[in-house]
């Protein structure tokens, strides 16, 4: 009897990820809040170099992304050379896994890490290793403890998702130092540029070869729906991800609109300003509404409820209100609720609709 046809092992560990929800049955304008999408989408110069780009659609894409590397150093202050673009920081994540991480590997996280870290460790055959926090907060103690000979690479997300919390530029390197010599630091920036003035550890990289940063055009830039990512690290390690890198893995479309988009730094600004001003906001409109979440530094806040009956209840009554977000148990925070920033009328629907839910509660 011949042998069954079977993936390759850890593959059939991952569980198939879920995007925040979209909709609502039986609602046609319901306001989405569970994607941490910005609410004022691209700018106008991304949205028509995008608009361009439909006259090339017959040519294959440049393959070494280089109008667009260079656009991202100019923009941060980086050397292009030492730059690669993906379909998201996802895969420059999952690059990161395919290239240094094995049967027989350890790939480090946090317990409230974004999901694709375990994922694309599973899909390289390697061990997830999910380390504690601390009150929602990266531990660094927790997670050199955690770091041996098999660890290969550690991810930690800075700002965090789901919980939005940071640690500052000395815990990140005094990680960076106190790492094993084969592991590498992957510093996930997704929502770096919602903190004023903060580099996404570029500075740190400069200076050490066991340290990468992912950053998203998803966020902040809001082309979430083009699917476009970079990363930024020591040139050997760039390197050999390239050479696994597929050669058209980004449209000239993707490319074009990025560009554009990162050249814009007036449309970032105000988005930024407009975040921390409703994000600021929102958090203390919940708080005085027996609603605590911690000090976000990202386009969203974790709200914590009591337990996950309230959660799923004060969810259920948000979506018979037209306001979608999203529940976080995958994550390991059954009892909280990640609302995203939105503009500052879909802020106080989420503000008002949580009170009522509170005040019904209180009064049942």
């Amino acid at each position: 009897m011949s042998e069954p046809i079977r993936p390759q092992p850890g593959i059939m560990e991952i569980a198939l990820y879920e995007g925040g929800a979209a909709q609502v049955a039986g609602l046609s304008d319901a306001i989405k809040l569970s994607s941490n999408e910005n609410p004022f989408g691209p700018s106008d110069r991304a949205k028509e170099a995008f608009q361009r780009a439909v006259h090339k659609l017959h040519r294959y894409p440049g393959t070494d992304h280089r109008s667009l590397r260079e656009a991202i150093g100019e923009a941060h202050g980086l050397d292009p050379e030492r730059i690669i673009c993906g379909t998201g920081s996802d895969e420059i994540i999952h690059f990161l896994c395919q290239a240094y991480a094995g049967p027989r590997d350890e790939v480090v996280f946090t317990e409230h890490g974004f999901l694709m870290y375990r994922i694309s460790a599973l899909a390289a055959g390697a061990t997830p290793v999910a380390v504690k926090e601390r009150e929602r907060t990266t531990d660094v103690d927790a997670i050199l403890a955690a770091c041996g000979r098999k660890t290969k690479l550690v991810f930690i997300a800075n700002p965090n998702n789901p919980t939005g919390t940071m640690i500052g530029p000395a815990e990140v390197e005094r990680l960076a130092a106190g790492l094993p010599k084969q592991a590498i630091l992957v510093l996930d920036g997704a929502y770096a540029e919602y903190v004023e003035g903060f580099d996404g550890g570029a500075e740190l990289i400069g200076r050490r070869s066991n340290v990468v940063m992912t950053r998203t055009f998803s966020k902040i830039y809001g082309l979430g729906g083009l699917r476009i990512g970079w990363g930024y690290g020591p040139k050997p390690i760039i390197d050999v991800l390239n050479r696994i890198r597929g050669p058209f893995n980004l449209s000239a479309a993707q490319q074009e609109a990025a560009e554009a988009a990162v050249r814009d730094r007036e449309h970032v600004e105000r988005c930024r300003e407009e975040n921390t001003r409703m994000r600021a906001w929102l958090a203390e409109a919940l708080a005085e509404k027996g609603v605590p979440s911690d000090t976000s530094c990202a386009n969203f806040i974790l709200a914590r409820f009591a337990d996950e009956a309230e959660a799923t209840a004060c969810d259920q009554y948000l979506q018979s209100q037209g306001l979608i977000v999203r529940r976080v148990a995958g994550y390991g925070l059954p009892h909280c609720l990640r609302i995203t920033i939105g503009d500052e009328a879909s802020c106080r629907r989420v503000a008002h609709a949580v009170g009522q839910f509170k005040a019904g509660k209180g009064a049942a």
